[in-house]
C-alpha cells in the first residue's frame, strides 16, 4: 500500500513539475510572439543551475538571461543560488535581471574598466546595447588609493622592529604611497582616455568618470546617484589569476547593484596595447627593476609603461625610460624628505558616524580610510564628506534635494559634478539639514573651487580644467 502510494506520489509530481514547466513556456512564448521573435524551449530534467550551464554550453548562444531572484525569494535576499552558481560556471555571457518593471535603455548603461581585456570588452558590448537602444553609455574606472595606507597602519601595530627591519617596512610604505598615490589616478585615467577613443571610433558617445575608494563601493554609489538601468563589467578583472570564476568586485556588485548587471567573457585588446605588446622589447635592467614593483600592480604597471613607451616611438623599455616614466606618473618618486603626517581632527558629526559602526575592525579601516582622504583633500578636519564614501550605501542615505538644487548641480560639468554633489550631501548632514538647497551647492561648488587650488599651491596634482570648467558652470 505505501509502495502504491509513493508511486502514485512520484508519478503526480512529475507530471505536476512537467506542467507548471509548460506553462512557463507558454507565457513566454506568447511574449516572443508579440515580439514577433522565435521561441525554442528545453525542459530538462535535473538539478537546475548544472542544466541551464549545459543548455547554454551544447547550444550556439551568446547570452544567457536570468533573474536575480527565484521562487525561493526571501526578505534579504541579494542573489539567489541557481543564479550565482549559473554566473560562476556559464562560459557565455550572462545578463542578470534586478527589477523587471525597469527597462534596459531608461537609465544610463555604465561600463565598468579596469584596464583587463575583460573590461575593453564589456566597453564594445555596451557600444552595441547603447546603440540599439538609443542609451547614453557611460564608462567609470575606479581605483583605491586608501587600501595600503590602512593596511600598513595595521600592520606596523603588530610588527616589532626586528621583523620591520627584515620587512623593509618603511622602503616599502613609501614605494607603495608613492605608486598608490600618484600613479593609479593617471593609469586608471588612462584606460578612460583609451575607452574615449575607442568611443570616437565607433561614433559613441561616452561620458568618461574617475572614481577613487573601495572600487565596488564607489560604482555602487555612481550607478545610484545617475539612475543606471544596467551595469556591464567583465566576469574576472586586471588581477584574476588562471582558474578565476569571478572577480571580488564583480561579485560584489551582482550582489549589491539595484539596476541590472551584464557579466561578460568577451575580451578586447586596444590596437594601442597590442602594438606596444609586439613592437616593443626589455631591456635587462628594466626587466629587473620591474621586479621591484609590487606584485599586484606589476601587471598594470608594465601595461602602462608600454603604453608609454609606444606613444614616443620607442622600441626598447631600458631602466632610464622607466624612470623617466615614473616621473610622469608619480612624481613623488623623485625622493626628497618624507611627508611628517600630523594628528588629524576629526568634527563631531564626523566621529558619530563612525561610533555608529558596530564592528570595531570595521571602524578602525574606516577611520583610517577617512583620515587618508582628507590629507589627500589637504583638509585640517575629517569631515562627513571624507567619511561616508567608506559607509554601506544602503546604510547611508542621501539627504533630499530641493528643486532648485537640483537644477543647479545639473549645470555642474560633469567631471566635477559628482565631487560637488558629495560635498553638498556632506555639508548639509554636517548641519544637521534634511535637504539640500541652492545655497548648499553653490557653497559646494565654492569648497570644490578652493579645495582644487590647494592641492595645486602643495604640489599636488589637482584638475586645472576641472577648475576651469567649475568657473564656466558658475556662469551658466
Amino acid at each position: 500500500m505505501i509502495e502504491h502510494q509513493r508511486q502514485v506520489h512520484d508519478d503526480l509530481i512529475s507530471r505536476g513539475l512537467y506542467t507548471i514547466s509548460d506553462s512557463y513556456h507558454e507565457t513566454a512564448a506568447r511574449g516572443c510572439a508579440e515580439a514577433g521573435l522565435a521561441y525554442r524551449h528545453l525542459s530538462p530534467e535535473g538539478k537546475n543551475y548544472r542544466r541551464i550551464v549545459e543548455a547554454a554550453e551544447n547550444g550556439d548562444f551568446d547570452l544567457l538571461v536570468l533573474g536575480a531572484l527565484g521562487l525561493g525569494a526571501a526578505s534579504g535576499s541579494l542573489v539567489g543560488t541557481v543564479c550565482e552558481r549559473v554566473v560562476r560556471r556559464s562560459l557565455i555571457d550572462v545578463l542578470v535581471i534586478r527589477d523587471p518593471d525597469c527597462a534596459i535603455g531608461d537609465g544610463p548603461i555604465v561600463v565598468g574598466l579596469d584596464g583587463s581585456p575583460r573590461s575593453f570588452g564589456a566597453l564594445r558590448t555596451a557600444f552595441e546595447i547603447g546603440r540599439r537602444l538609443n542609451a547614453e553609455v557611460h564608462a567609470v574606472a575606479a581605483y583605491d588609493p586608501y587600501y595600503h595606507y590602512v593596511a600598513f597602519n595595521k600592520i606596523s601595530g603588530v610588527l616589532s622592529d626586528e621583523a620591520s627591519k627584515v620587512f623593509r617596512f618603511k622602503e616599502q610604505e613609501k614605494l607603495h604611497e608613492e605608486l598608490i598615490d600618484d600613479g593609479l589616478a593617471k593609469i586608471y585615467q588612462a584606460h578612460l582616455d583609451i575607452a574615449r577613443t575607442m568611443a570616437a571610433e565607433e561614433g559613441v558617445p561616452l561620458v568618461c568618470t574617475l572614481l577613487d575608494g573601495k572600487v565596488y563601493q564607489a560604482i555602487l554609489g555612481y550607478l545610484d546617484r545617475i539612475s543606471a538601468s544596467l551595469l556591464v563589467i567583465g566576469r574576472t578583472g586586471v588581477h584574476a589569476d588562471p582558474g578565476l570564476d569571478i572577480g571580488g568586485n564583480a561579485e560584489n556588485l551582482l550582489r549589491l547593484t539595484r539596476c541590472h548587471v551584464w557579466l561578460g567573457q568577451a575580451t578586447y585588446t586596444p590596437a594601442l596595447d597590442i602594438i606596444a605588446k609586439e613592437t616593443v622589447a626589455w631591456s635587462k635592467e628594466a626587466e629587473a627593476k620591474m621586479e621591484r614593483v609590487p606584485e599586484a600592480a606589476r601587471k598594470m604597471v608594465r601595461m602602462t609603461i608600454l603604453r608609454f613607451a609606444q606613444q614616443r616611438g620607442h622600441t626598447l623599455v631600458t631602466a632610464a625610460l622607466i624612470d623617466e616614466a615614473t616621473e610622469r606618473f608619480c612624481p613623488a618618486g623623485r625622493g626628497g624628505k618624507p611627508k611628517v603626517e600630523t594628528k588629524m581632527s576629526w568634527s563631531e558629526t564626523a566621529t558619530q558616524l563612525i561610533a555608529g559602526i558596530s564592528d570595531p575592525a570595521v571602524a578602525a579601516g574606516i577611520r583610517l580610510s577617512a583620515e587618508k582622504r582628507a590629507r589627500r583633500a589637504s583638509a585640517a578636519t575629517v569631515g562627513v564628506d571624507h567619511v561616508r564614501p567608506f559607509l554601506d550605501t544602503h546604510a547611508a542615505p542621501a539627504p533630499e534635494w530641493s528643486a532648485a538644487a537640483l537644477a543647479r548641480i545639473a549645470r555642474v560639468p560633469e567631471v566635477v559634478r559628482p565631487a560637488v554633489r558629495q560635498r553638498a550631501e556632506a555639508d548639509a548632514l554636517e548641519a544637521g539639514a534634511v535637504e539640500v538647497t541652492l545655497e548648499a551647492v553653490e557653497a559646494a561648488i565654492g569648497e570644490a573651487r578652493e579645495a582644487m587650488q590647494r592641492t595645486m599651491r602643495s604640489g599636488g596634482h589637482g584638475s586645472r580644467r576641472g577648475e576651469k570648467e567649475l568657473d564656466h558652470g558658475a556662469g551658466s
